[in-house]
């Protein structure tokens, strides 16, 4: 398998550190409102890369932190007359129902920064100890001269990335392209005891804590949008391998923006799309159809004309199976055969090919052609063979046609939310039956419940 690292610019052969198993970290939201399009798009490539490295074979153990405490978390915060907390927490549940509803699986871990305070603070104090960080006036501040690779990823000298972006300008600094690693507390702000007084981490460093924490010292794959390249991975890079003395990624993985008019779409420009409106709309297919139609790396114009066409491509896929199913109820696994294999290697050549999804979204479309001429002409043995190759392996391995596939004419979810927070009480007071009960009968009524540390998530089954 070959994937374009960030750090060299060059596709290269994927080969993890650990034979067999694959240790990812995806860079999450900061959480203080809903999430948007351009927000999916990263959710639903990586949960695809994902699912297919599961597909080859390999064990995949996969990271996604949320920043919890943050300016905009603290200014929301503000606005609402609540703790910062309560809004982290708001957000975080509505990620994972957004989540859920887009048919994208959660990750093996999913940190906050809040908990890894202790972790940060002795980290800092040993770079302090190396002479990669100084103090300053209660704040700390990673050297960057102190560490001659910086711009080594986003490919830039000092000067480029002085003249090309924004810095925060602080006389506290020694350097313009200095990072905070901790922050002086404000009055009136959340706050930890360190050694430097009371304050909170900087943004950076809390991903280098987390991912080295639950992944170690030298993670396989480091993914996010390509906004992030400079200066947040820039900057974990940097102080990780500072910190370690290891190398901190061996493959750097960035997707490209969701554009409106020319400029990516995020919450500060104001030209988001909400998401949960969008899987109202077009359902979570054809917004997947829309991010995997196109390769990861190229940027995609926002175009409802094109969300549309992809809702209906889906339609058209779906009707396809229900075809098949309602002609041949009886649907059993078919015999292996050279031309299953033949479709099978030209798949995973196309993901091979630095996980060229547009590839596999056009052997698909050529597949349901062919699956419904072989349904016209009442080829069953055939038929069967092509649905079970797309139905059963291609779409999985992208995450197509499961939950939440088609757009929802009316909001069930106060309802189901109502019945999670209820079925979650019955478990607080271990009246497990009742709980077990519960989830049985939505998973009756075709609403699939998942428990995780976080609380419970659902997502809708398709075929009841």
């Amino acid at each position: 398998m070959l994937l374009r690292n960030t750090l060299t610019g060059q596709l290269e052969r994927f080969e993890p550190i650990e034979p067999g198993t694959v240790r990812m970290y995806v860079c999450g939201p900061t959480v203080y409102g809903l999430i948007h399009v351009g927000n999916a798009r990263p959710m639903v490539v990586f949960d695809a890369l994902r699912r297919y490295f599961e597909y080859k074979g390999y064990r995949v153990l996969m990271v996604q932190n949320f920043t919890d405490i943050d300016d905009k978390i603290l200014k929301r915060a503000d606005e609402w007359g609540v703790d910062y907390k309560q809004v982290a927490e708001t957000f975080i549940q509505e990620y994972w129902r957004d989540a859920a509803a887009l048919g994208v699986r959660a990750p093996n871990f999913a940190p906050k920064t809040s908990d890894f305070i202790p972790e940060i603070v002795r980290a800092i104090e040993l770079l302090i100890k190396k002479g990669h960080a100084y103090i300053s006036d209660g704040d700390v501040y990673f050297d960057v001269k102190s560490f001659p690779k910086y711009g080594e990823l986003s490919h830039r000298s000092l000067d480029e990335m002085i003249a090309g972006a924004r810095v925060e300008v602080s006389e506290k600094k020694r350097f313009p392209l200095d990072f905070a690693l901790w922050k002086a507390a404000k009055p009136g702000e959340p706050a930890w005891d360190s050694p430097w007084g009371k304050g909170r981490p900087g943004w950076h460093i809390e991903c280098t804590i987390m991912s080295t924490k639950l992944l170690g010292s030298t993670l396989d794959i480091h993914a996010g949008g390509e906004d992030l390249i400079f200066p947040h991975h820039e900057n974990e890079k940097v102080q990780s391998e500072a910190l370690t003395g290891k190398q901190f990624v061996r493959y750097w993985l960035h997707n490209a923006l969701v554009r409106v008019s020319g400029d990516k779409m995020s919450k500060s420009l104001g030209n988001i799309f909400v998401l949960r409106e969008a899987l109202k709309r077009f359902g979570a297919d054809g917004l997947k159809l829309y991010f995997l139609s196109k390769h990861y790396r190229s940027p995609i114009d926002f175009s409802i004309e094109a969300l549309e066409a992809s809702t209906k491509a889906a339609k058209r896929i779906n009707e396809s199976f229900k075809r098949l199913e309602s002609k041949f109820p009886s649907i059993p696994v078919p015999p292996n055969d050279g031309w299953m294999n033949e479709q099978r290697q030209r798949f995973t050549e196309a993901l091979d090919d630095d996980f060229n999804t547009p590839r596999a979204i056009a052997q698909i479309f050529d597949l349901v052609a062919e699956l419904n001429k072989l349904i016209d002409e009442s080829r069953e043995r055939q038929a069967l063979k092509v649905y079970h190759l797309l139905r059963r392996e291609f779409c999985p391995v992208l995450g197509l046609f499961e939950a939440g596939t088609q757009p929802l004419n009316i909001d069930v979810d106060p309802f189901i939310q109502l019945i999670l927070e209820l079925r979650n009480e019955l478990r607080r007071r271990k009246l497990y039956d009742l709980a077990d009960e519960a989830r049985k009968r939505l998973k009756d009524l075709g609403v699939e419940i998942r428990d995780n540390l976080d609380g419970s998530t659902y997502s809708f089954i398709e075929e009841v």
